[in-house]
């Protein structure tokens, strides 16, 4: 069931599968970009079986408010909101501390990851761990550029001018907030087409017809300086575990598999096989064992 909590003049909705009320620690689950805690449908459950389990919708996604986007350079409202990682990892923080009060292992997917990444730098020894599915490598990220064509590298001041027009960001989303568009997509992400199914074209696409949903949408691909995931790990000290789709047409597990030889607080990566860029939704039925034996060996 759902519950809202109000954070920062924001509602932010939530829920919980709690069937181990004595336990000691809790796991919350980080959602990706454009969608909600309803896409941990094949997982919570089956993760609450060992400890409370929570699942929340990030500020601008699911049932939690959208309001209005505020870039770095306008005038700052205390109703708008700058849609960036330490926005959306305080609001994590915030909900560990005042929702969850426990110990916690958190599991994110896509940017959800980096938000989990930059969540444990915050909770230091109250977080227990961290399990990234696909993590958001942001290779369009300023940092990132020198790695882009002559001509992306080129285009790029004229990209930044565009995007910050609300018309035309506000377009863009509106054709693209349709099932056959979010299904089209669903295709690409989930390359097996296990579990593209109307109940997720419906969860995916309900937020989308909410007043302030492109709101969301502007802030986010206005994020061309913000954090990397390698950046992060080079500072962790939480164990950090990694799940990834073979055929994840965004995020290359070349990257992943570098990651995982490069930085000494990544423990495990697990490649599932025929997967894409959610194996947590579009193969549960390896992933969820893998999620269990994770979090158990931890606790």
């Amino acid at each position: 069931m759902k519950e809202l909590w109000e954070w920062q003049g924001h509602k932010v909705a939530w829920k919980v599968e709690n069937h181990s009320k004595n336990s000691d620690i809790a796991i919350v689950l980080i959602h990706g970009f454009g969608a909600s805690k309803e896409h941990w449908r094949y997982n919570q459950e089956n993760i609450g079986l060992i400890a409370p389990c929570y699942a929340l919708d990030l500020i601008g996604f699911g049932e939690s408010s959208q309001p209005k986007s505020q870039l770095l350079y306008e005038n700052k409202s205390p109703k708008n909101f700058n849609y960036c990682f330490d926005n959306w990892s305080q609001q994590v923080f915030d909900f560990c501390n005042n929702i969850v009060k426990k110990p916690v292992f958190l599991i994110g997917n896509s940017i959800g990851g980096v938000i989990a990444l930059n969540t444990s730098k915050k909770l230091s020894k109250q977080c227990l761990g961290i399990i990234l599915i696909d993590c958001a490598q942001r290779t369009m990220d300023d940092k990132r550029l020198a790695e882009q064509s002559l001509l992306m590298r080129f285009l790029r001041p004229l990209i930044k001018t565009f995007v910050r027009q609300r018309f035309l960001s506000s377009n863009i989303f509106k054709k693209a907030a349709n099932p056959t568009f979010i299904e089209r997509i669903l295709k690409i992400a989930y390359p097996s087409g296990n579990n593209i199914n109307k109940e997720l074209i419906d969860l995916l696409l309900k937020p989308t017809q909410r007043v302030g949903a492109s709101e969301a949408f502007r802030g986010f691909i206005n994020l061309f300086d913000d954090y990397l995931a390698p950046d992060l790990l080079k500072q962790m000290k939480n164990s950090v575990h990694l799940i990834w789709g073979e055929k994840d047409p965004w995020e290359s597990v070349k990257e992943a598999q570098n990651w995982f030889e490069t930085f000494e607080c990544v423990k495990t990566l697990n490649i599932i096989s025929e997967a894409g860029h959610c194996p947590h939704d579009e193969m549960p039925e390896k992933v969820n064992p893998i999620l269990k034996r994770i979090i158990q060996e931890a606790i």
